[in-house]
């Protein structure tokens, strides 16, 4: 079963550091369209 499960073990396509740099790249613009679109 634990060899089973090192198998099916997938390994990410980037480090997380890129995947966390992307989401807050991807919130930042989505919080300034957001906020942009309240002052008009």
């Amino acid at each position: 079963m634990i060899t089973l499960a090192e198998e099916i073990q997938r390994e990410l396509p980037a480090s997380p550091v890129v995947f966390g740099g992307f989401a807050f790249v991807i919130f930042s613009v989505l919080l300034y369209l957001v906020l942009r679109l309240d002052r008009d």
